[in-house]
């Protein structure tokens, strides 16, 4: 099997992905893989009229398929962080936005599985699985960014519900969610540990949707407005000051897998540079021969596969002996991410004009792979989490943090 991506001679072909033959993977791994790739490049979900349409109908048909199983697995299986890994490498490699309407069913559920009462999970998992519902996760607010635990959404204790007042930003799947992971100050204590989550549905009166947020690249997201908006205290998710902790539990199980997510979207950009690379001819002879392009070429390999390797590390070291920690996922995170800038970026280099033209493939991967630097957790976050994470192993921090 090919360590990189299947480059067809084809006009119009569509590119093929396949799953890395490295000894992190078991057979199911790549039968899953083959899955994946099948369904992308079948494209079911086309023919909507609209962004909201085409994300609700990639959502029912992942169900129907299977994949939602993966990131919204029965409680009586394991979440297998390697399926989810391969699953959104393979679905951006083909198609960023149904790899964004994939992961946010996960990160809209995961808390539930986790820390939820048994009302809850029976509620609101299931449907999820089957794509039926859409799920979402508020955290992010207009003030606050990186700096969750400043955040100054309140939630007040009014007999038997809370009165929630606030404001969130950059909401994915914001305004045809049918259900919010929404994390709120309820004031235990000072800071993170004085937060709490809640399970609001998208039909709660005093939750508002503001407009569509433009990125620049296609992503549902929109903003919400809290007010007086009343949740009953069995929607809350854990126990009253959990909800940092509910909140950075997703994030540990799902940064490797942006990191996963960017390696997909790189390894699109090398083969649409392979490609042009062996066509092009410069100089009386194939581009691809000039000693600079090789160079090129070597090191986008170089980097890409490299990216790879600590995602799939860290995905492996959670599913097999079970250690998996934050350092290992925000290498993940922060190695996936900024390799498939810097190899996105040489695929405009070398494709010249074309990769700046929009509507050409390079040129919407380019656009694509920015946005990773900074979710769930910007690049400098990530890097103090990795720095600390390696000063307390070493016992250089002491009890300081």
């Amino acid at each position: 099997m090919s360590t990189g991506p299947q480059v067809s001679d084809a006009p119009g072909a569509v590119a093929s992905w396949s799953l890395w033959p490295w000894p992190f993977f078991e057979e199911r791994h790549h039968a899953l893989a083959a899955r994946v790739d099948e369904w992308s490049r079948a494209r079911p979900h086309q023919g909507a009229t609209s962004m909201t349409d085409e994300c609700r109908a990639m959502v029912r048909s992942m169900g129907e398929a299977g994949l939602l199983d993966h990131v919204v697995p029965r409680l009586d299986e394991p979440f297998d962080v390697r399926s989810v890994c391969l699953i959104r490498e393979g679905l951006t490699f083909h198609h960023a936005l149904a790899d964004a309407v994939f992961a946010m069913q996960g990160i809209g559920t995961l808390a539930i599985r986790r820390f939820g009462s048994a009302e809850l999970k029976a509620r609101y998992l299931e449907p999820c699985r089957r794509g039926d519902r859409i799920a979402a996760f508020a955290l992010t607010e207009p003030e606050t960014g990186s700096d969750v635990a400043s955040m100054s959404t309140a939630a007040t204790k009014d007999g038997e519900h809370y009165v929630i007042n606030g404001a969130k930003t950059l909401i994915s799947n914001a305004g045809f969610a049918d259900h919010y992971l929404l994390v709120a100050r309820t004031g235990e204590a000072p800071g993170a540990k004085g937060l709490s989550m809640f399970l609001i549905d998208a039909d709660t009166p005093g939750l508002e949707v503001g407009p569509p947020i433009d990125f620049i690249a296609p992503h549902p997201a929109a903003s919400l407005r809290l007010r007086q908006c009343r949740v009953h205290q069995s929607q809350m998710v854990g126990e009253p000051g959990q909800g940092f902790k509910a909140a950075m539990a997703a994030f540990d199980v799902f940064r490797p897998s942006v990191g996963a997510a960017a390696v997909g979207l790189a390894r699109r950009a090398m083969d649409e540079t392979l490609r042009h690379a062996s066509r092009r001819r410069l100089f009386g002879k194939a581009m691809a021969l000039l000693d600079g392009v090789q160079m090129n070429l070597a090191d986008m390999a170089t980097d890409l596969e490299g990216a790879a390797l600590l995602v799939y590390r860290a995905a492996w070291s959670h599913d097999v002996p079970g250690r998996s920690t934050p350092y290992e996922a925000s290498m993940a995170k922060l190695a996936g991410s900024e390799a498939a800038g810097r190899i996105v970026d040489r695929a405009v280099q070398l494709l010249g004009g074309l990769g700046v033209t929009q509507g050409q493939l390079v040129e919407q991967l380019y656009r694509e792979a920015r946005p990773m630097r900074i979710y769930e957790g910007s690049s400098e976050v990530q890097k103090l989490v990795i720095a600390r994470d390696l000063l307390k192993r070493g016992g250089w921090l002491g009890g300081n943090t």
